[in-house]
């Protein structure tokens, strides 16, 4: 019943900038924590960045102080801004949600992923 779906997704050069978006859509009770992970080819999934549902972030070390993730609850939506992307910030960017269902269950959603490739 719920969804997320990721955008933004773009080539850019290094030292450039990209802003992804994600909206979840369906019914549900509430939103919690949302996060960004991402995923380059042949490593492990790993957390980008979180925003808590009081609106505390937390960052990688990779990418504090040129990503910033921000939500607009009004939305159900969650952003990351990225600036002076780098060749290593390459990958497949996954949203993902903590979300309270309908039926009073917290389940965590993911989106189906948004490739984000940064060229030198």
């Amino acid at each position: 019943q719920v969804q997320l779906v990721e955008s933004g997704g773009e080539f850019v050069q290094a030292g450039g900038s990209l802003r992804l978006s994600c909206a979840a859509s369906g019914r549900f009770r509430s939103i919690n924590a949302m996060a960004w992970y991402r995923q380059a080819p042949g490593k492990q999934r790993e957390l980008a960045a979180s925003i808590t549902g009081g609106s505390s972030t937390n960052y990688a070390d990779s990418v504090k102080g040129r990503f910033t993730i921000s939500r607009d609850n009004a939305k159900n939506a969650v952003y990351l801004q990225m600036n002076s992307l780098k060749p290593e910030d390459t990958g497949v960017y996954y949203c993902a949600a903590q979300i309270l269902t309908i039926a009073n269950v917290w389940n965590d959603y993911w989106g189906q992923g948004t490739q984000v490739t940064v060229s030198s």
